[in-house]
């Protein structure tokens, strides 16, 4: 298509009714499309708006035309290339002499004034970032402009939604957890916190929704953020979720008083784990000298002493006792592996019976032998009262949280990393806030 000049629009005397299948496929009243040009990559669409009367902004006197400008927009993409649109504005011009403006713009639902993206192109892109894994760039390449056009126009679409009262309406229990967005600089500088709704919705399943990012993984940038928020929002909290960090921990408890604090349960189990893995890699050394290699007896079942005794089959327990019989002589990873079932077992008995053990394992485990059983005791007991808060709370873990770092995760790894925080953040609450379709309504077919 050739450059359109103001003068060639003019000339242009097309009919409206002849473009009936064209306007139709344009989807948008009182737009009509008057020419259609087919290139290799592209489309071009010349349309114009239906005439109205218009007064102006300023003073409201009936205004009368002043001829058209074209503007080029560019639109949602049609049989697999870019859409432009070439939108033959109107100008007007006003006739009191004493208002200031002399000559504006029509202004139509089409596109904001000076914008670059029709107004359902910005939205389908804010739709495709939100419901889908899909890159900017990805969607600036269909749209046929570059990055920057694509994420102007998306951005404040996304701050605007952020911005909304009721988006914190309702929120009554919380997560929290550390990621890393970005792995460059010194290790820790690209440590983020992240805020999760846990509320339960009518079916009493976790919403698991990102509510923020903020920078660093400390209790001030947690606790600050809480403090933002407003006591209204923070009154509401009941439930504070969090893997063993004390900065969270002192966060909670200076700013949601009111709230039960409960230690993520994976979290728990994930330290049983480590001090079986700590023990079995101290007696590999004190008994071969070296560190574990194939063949050694302990460095073989390294996996399986990692597996719940519910889940091995006859083969792996006999595997397991004759490994352990050759490769540890004072029985001390056998005893290390006992107590870590047993710190699973917490999770897989009912209310009183994980009190009990609870209990019991508060009681034992800090005057162990064992220096790595003994020290994860001492680690327990002073998180007792958030341990035993899972079972008041009808097993409240940080498991949405984790969930919503994997969609995080995800939109990364699509994105190919990000340099700026800001925009990392509009991101992942796009991807993570909520709107994705997590769990389908089931269907019933009739039979």
């Amino acid at each position: 298509m050739g450059v359109l000049t103001p003068t060639v629009l003019e000339g242009l005397d097309v009919s409206h009714a002849s473009c009936a299948p064209a306007c139709a496929l344009f989807d948008l009243p009182d737009v009509h499309v008057l020419t259609v040009e087919r290139h290799r990559s592209s489309f071009t669409l010349l349309v114009e708006t239906a005439s109205s009367l218009a007064g102006c902004p300023s003073c409201g006197v009936l205004a009368v035309g002043h001829g058209r400008v074209p503007v080029l927009l560019h639109d949602l993409p049609c049989a697999g290339v870019p859409v432009r649109v070439v939108w033959r504005k109107r100008r007007y011009r006003c006739h009191e002499t004493a208002c200031e403006v002399t000559t504006f713009s029509e202004v139509h639902e089409l596109a904001a004034p000076r914008a670059k993206l029709t107004t359902r192109a910005i939205a389908w892109a804010v739709s495709q970032l939100r419901a889908h894994d899909i890159a900017v760039s990805a969607l600036a390449e269909m749209l046929g402009v570059a990055w920057n056009t694509v994420w102007g126009a998306v951005a404040p679409v996304i701050q605007a939604q952020l911005a909304a009262e009721e988006r914190l309406a309702g929120v009554n229990a919380l997560g929290v957890d550390e990621h890393v967005w970005s792995h460059v600089g010194p290790p820790g500088t690209g440590l983020v916190t992240g805020i999760v709704d846990h509320s339960r919705d009518e079916h009493g399943r976790p919403r698991a929704r990102l509510l923020d990012l903020v920078k660093g993984r400390t209790g001030a940038a947690y606790g600050d953020w809480l403090a933002d928020q407003g006591k209204a929002f923070t009154d509401g909290i009941r439930t504070a979720t969090l893997d063993p960090f004390h900065g969270y921990a002192n966060a909670i408890r200076d700013e949601l008083p009111e709230a039960i604090t409960v230690l993520d349960a994976f979290h728990v189990v994930k330290l049983g784990g480590q001090v079986v893995d700590e023990v079995r890699r101290r007696v590999q050394q004190e008994t071969l000298g070296h560190r574990g290699r194939a063949g050694d007896p302990l460095y073989g079942i390294r996996r399986t002493l990692q597996i719940g005794v519910e889940h091995l089959t006859e083969k792996q327990i006999r595997r397991l006792n004759a490994k352990l019989a050759v490769g540890d002589p004072h029985h001390e990873v056998t005893l290390a592996w006992h107590c870590y079932q047993k710190l699973r077992a917490i999770y897989h008995a009912r209310p009183e019976a994980g009190r009990r053990l609870v209990a019991e394992i508060l009681a034992a485990f800090p005057a162990c032998p064992i220096p790595e059983v003994a020290r994860l005791g001492r680690t327990l007991r002073r998180w007792r009262a958030a341990i035993l808060a899972y079972f008041d709370t009808a097993g409240a873990s940080n498991g949405p949280t984790e969930a919503i770092n994997g969609v995080i995760e995800t939109m990364r790894r699509i994105a190919r990393g990000f340099r700026n925080f800001e925009n990392y953040r509009l991101r992942a609450l796009l991807a993570a806030g909520g709107h994705r379709p997590w769990r389908k309504t089931p269907t019933h077919t009739q039979l």
